[in-house]
């Protein structure tokens, strides 16, 4: 074995990028090359890496953002794709990549976070990062009838034309609230749509908006509302809603505006937080289930 050689950011390496989309495949189940072809992986993107020769055995990545919080942007890092080779795990890599990682970014930051397995939730306490309950939102629903028919086209993430609406609906996109979101997040919002949603995303022409969304017998799970102007949630239910729904359920904190009283759940998705100073993560919202790394 070669005495490893610590890399950040490599995407213009072939041999090195493959080697750690092969070792995410392997780790997650997850397929980085198409998002990589498509020219998603933008510079907010940054792989923290251990090779050994041609081969990334060890990372952890850095995902640059701002958090939208009551109106306010705030600087923030999503670490994320935290992952090490069966052949070299035990080897504390992950911990000394984390290491750089607070060290480059101390003091560059309001807030750093992560979305962890349970196989890990020991690990991260150690770099001062505490966990913290999220709240899912939801709400009962009556159906109402549109004033017009609704114009809903589904959309073909294999179809080019679609793919590049999706893709600027996304560089041009609002906050999907102001109460709590992501902005700067368009490489992992496309990963999304490419690898998760892919058979959940429609346009609404009525409304001209994206809507990310899945019918189940009597309820729809939310994903996102992808909006150039301003909108009203309850114009985008009566859009999407048939008679036989009853519920609405959020992967994001809505703007409660023009929404009828909204419920909420504790949920524990493995969210860990660290702030400096005085900077605090707010409570009782949902991080955007299409922003998470």
């Amino acid at each position: 074995m070669q005495d490893l050689i610590f890399m950040r950011n490599f995407k213009t390496n072939e041999a090195l990028r493959k080697s750690f989309f092969e070792l995410a495949a392997n780790t997650f189940e997850i397929n980085f090359e198409d998002w990589y072809q498509q020219g998603y992986w933008g510079e907010g993107y940054i792989p923290y890496s251990y090779v050994d020769g041609d081969q990334v055995i060890a990372n952890v990545s850095v995902n640059i953002l701002e958090l939208i919080i009551q109106g306010e942007k705030k600087k923030a890092i999503q670490i994320g794709t935290v992952m090490t080779h069966p052949d070299y795990q035990g080897k504390g890599l992950s911990t000394r990549l984390m290491n750089k990682v607070l060290e480059e970014y101390e003091n560059k930051y309001d807030c750093m976070y992560l979305f962890a397995n349970e196989s890990v939730l020991d690990f991260y306490p150690k770099f001062g990062f505490k966990p913290v309950e999220e709240h899912l939102f939801s709400m009962n629903y009556t159906a109402k009838k549109s004033p017009e028919a609704a114009n809903i086209q589904k959309l073909d993430v294999t179809n080019a034309a679609d793919l590049r609406l999706i893709h600027r609906f996304s560089l041009e996109r609002l906050p999907v609230s102001q109460h709590f979101a992501t902005d700067h997040v368009q490489g992992i919002f496309m990963f999304y749509c490419l690898n998760v949603f892919s058979d959940d995303i429609y346009y609404l022409e009525n409304e001209n908006v994206i809507v990310i969304y899945k019918k189940e017998k009597h309820h729809i799970d939310l994903f996102d509302v992808i909006s150039l102007n301003t909108i009203h949630m309850t114009d985008i239910l009566h859009q999407i809603a048939d008679e036989d729904m009853q519920e609405i359920i959020f992967h994001f904190t809505p703007d409660a505006t023009d929404l009828i009283v909204l419920k909420s759940t504790i949920t524990n998705d493995g969210l860990f937080v660290r702030t400096p100073g005085d900077h605090l993560y707010p409570v009782h919202v949902k991080h955007p289930i299409t922003s998470i790394a």
